[in-house]
């Protein structure tokens, strides 16, 4: 999967300094026939998010009678700011930058789940390393406080190890991915397409992915606190048209599938490879996982071990009031 460099930054979990965004970046407005308010929804470079493009493409913001400006980001990190500045309403992003971005002192609502991450996050080894407790002592490169980093700080710690016990390296993730197939560190927690970089290293594999931690990376409908009290109807329309999206996109593949390779960059086979890393969650299962529970699959349960574990490592200095995170309305009411 070859994406425009400016990908670098998918899922960053520290909060940068709020940037200005330019002029031009807005791709896409669609008005509606009533005077719904118009929803300013920002996303990024993931299989999860790219059915958005469909939407727009297929008059289903119209169809569901909403206003909404579609605004593609190159860079994730810039989404996040975007949101947390008050310059968008909604953005695509991840439950871990969320909770990150709350720490920070942002006052956002989760209202969809997209989908969670299965194999496209993955820490890549060496041909020696053969287990997680072969990483004591190596050098091991990810983007700082990224997801990836989250998730190789999780799989140290189920693996018996601190994050002490390796000698991390801070890179940018393209650049964590060519150290690695250069041989210039031992492993290397990246994201795809990174992931096909660092592959490229003989002998190299995936020493763990998000595969075998189902849940840990979910993603998801994030919007401000305050944007979602005034203007309720808005988001459900919004939550509608992605479940009608999703319906369209299984019902006609040939008239979707065209617009969502196109919006990756990448060819079709390319494009189904990488898709199959993520799992996009229906109706039902946004429903249900909204609910509490006791594994990662269940949104209360994620957020409260996810905050917790930010903390455990540094991540955030302390636990953030994650009590009104979680909106189940639109989910529950969805058409």
């Amino acid at each position: 999967m070859k994406l425009s460099s400016k990908t670098q930054r998918r899922r960053a979990l520290a909060l940068s300094l709020l940037t200005a965004l330019g002029a031009g970046m807005l791709t896409a407005c669609q008005k509606p026939g009533g005077d719904s308010a118009t929803v300013r929804l920002g996303y990024s470079a993931w299989p999860g998010w790219f059915p958005w493009a469909v939407t727009e493409a297929k008059g289903l913001f119209g169809a569901a009678n909403v206003g909404v400006k579609l605004q593609w980001f190159d860079g994730y990190l810039d989404s996040i700011n975007a949101l947390n500045a008050g310059q968008l309403d909604c953005n695509s992003q991840t439950l871990n930058d969320t909770i990150s971005s709350i720490a920070g002192g942002a006052d956002l609502q989760v209202v969809l789940q997209n989908d969670y991450s299965t194999g496209n996050d993955q820490i890549i080894a060496a041909q020696e390393i053969k287990t997680v407790a072969d990483l004591k002592g190596k050098k091991v490169a990810a983007e700082e406080g990224t997801v990836d980093h989250y998730l190789l700080l999780k799989v140290l710690k189920d693996g018996g190890l601190k994050a002490s016990d390796i000698t991390f390296v801070p890179l940018e993730t393209g650049a964590a991915a060519a150290a690695f197939a250069a041989g210039k560190v031992d492993a290397a927690g990246v994201y795809a397409p990174f992931t096909t970089q660092a592959l490229k290293r003989p002998g190299s594999k995936a020493l763990t992915t998000s595969k075998e931690h189902p849940g840990a990376i979910s993603d998801l409908l994030v919007c401000r606190r305050g944007f979602v009290e005034k203007n309720p109807e808005a988001i459900q329309k919004v939550v509608n048209a992605w479940f009608a999206t999703l319906k369209l996109i299984n019902d006609d593949p040939a008239a979707t599938l065209p617009i969502l390779v196109q919006r990756s960059g990448v060819s079709e086979a390319e494009f189904k490879a990488y898709d199959a890393g993520t799992t996009i969650q229906t109706l039902a299962q946004n429903q249900a996982n909204f609910k509490p529970g006791s594994t990662m699959i269940a949104l209360p349960y994620a957020a409260e071990q996810i905050s917790a574990f930010l903390v455990e490592v540094g991540l955030a200095k302390t636990k953030p009031d994650i009590s009104n995170l979680l909106n189940a309305t639109f989910v529950d009411n969805a058409k």
